[in-house]
């Protein structure tokens, strides 16, 4: 840590915010805040300006700023691990750009974090606000992570969480083209908490998590940090194979005591279906384990940085 680095920082990817970004930094000018801190800026391929009004905003911003543009929409994660990457506070938070997590809460979350000595926190809310959709979508992924990461059924993965700089510094080497940090966190610490934070409505506009990006991320859950499709693969062609013997065992023991029969179109039309089916499941899970193995080699980028601006205070 240099003598001038900031004691906490707090990191908001941003995508498409346009005028609800004034809103987001007077909610940081507004905090009581003892420590040092900066404030670190990703955005993440936004087509409204936002970047321009980031730009121009941040001259007059009481804190130290680093304003990060991406070249394009890489999504959530990657913008994160960028921002994490630019952060340099012992204690760092990343929040929303949309209000929802409250700036104050970000605060109970560090000292919550500084308190426990816990290697990251997690928030979890009472009342969610999020649209039905959206809720079902991380009711999914949050089971998924259970069941394939290990992860502990009383902790809900949430995008607003406080992470301590060692763990900071094991995630953010990480360079697959498929970022998920929660899977990360997960497969480098077992020192993690919780605490329950106000949920506030959406101040303007809409999610930009689409069920197409709600998907993308399950998938990158399923195939980056786990081999269970793999194994569930397994265990169908085995199930079939089973269950192929059986019904083979079943004719030739018709064949023998009673006799041949005409077999139905439809049962072997039906056998065919369930069998190809199941054939062609199994080649694409290793198609996308191959996939995203060749992407990673091929060196696909997980993000690309088109501008830098780090706003300082001038000394008096």
């Amino acid at each position: 840590m240099e003598p001038d680095d900031p004691l906490l920082s707090f990191v908001v990817p941003l995508h498409n915010t346009g005028p609800a970004l004034r809103a987001l930094l007077d909610a940081f000018r507004q905090l009581e805040i003892v420590d040092s801190w900066e404030l670190v800026l990703v955005d993440d391929g936004s087509s409204d300006g936002t970047s321009r009004l980031a730009a121009e905003l941040i001259e007059v911003f009481p804190a130290p700023v680093t304003l990060v543009e991406l070249a394009r929409n890489f999504g959530e994660h990657a913008a994160v691990l960028e921002g994490y990457r630019r952060s340099r506070g012992q204690f760092v938070v990343n929040l929303d750009d949309d209000l929802q997590n409250p700036v104050a809460e970000a605060l109970r979350l560090l000292d919550h974090l500084r308190e426990s000595g816990m290697d990251v926190i997690y928030s979890c809310y009472e009342d969610k606000k999020h649209s039905r959709w959206r809720n079902a979508g991380s009711w999914f992924i949050n089971r998924a992570a259970t069941f394939l990461l290990g992860k502990p059924r009383d902790l809900y993965l949430s995008s607003f969480r406080a992470l301590r700089r060692d763990l900071i510094e094991r995630i953010a080497g990480h360079r697959g083209p498929y970022p998920y940090i929660d899977g990360l966190i997960l497969g480098a610490t077992d020192r993690i908490g919780k605490l329950t934070v106000e949920h506030a409505e959406r101040a303007s506009g809409r999610s930009g998590y689409t069920p197409r990006k709600l998907v993308r991320l399950a998938l990158s859950l399923l195939f980056d940090f786990s081999v269970m499709p793999l194994r569930l693969a397994s265990i169908l062609g085995f199930v079939l194979c089973a269950f192929g013997v059986v019904i083979l065992a079943e004719v030739v023991i018709e064949t023998l005591f009673v006799g041949q029969r005409q077999v139905g179109w439809g049962s072997i039309m039906g056998a065919l279906a369930l069998f190809s089916g199941a054939q062609l499941l199994m080649l694409g899970i290793i198609g996308e384990y191959v996939g995203r193995a060749f992407m990673t080699v091929s060196g696909k980028p997980q993000s690309l940085v088109r501008s830098v601006i780090n706003h300082r205070l001038k000394s008096a």
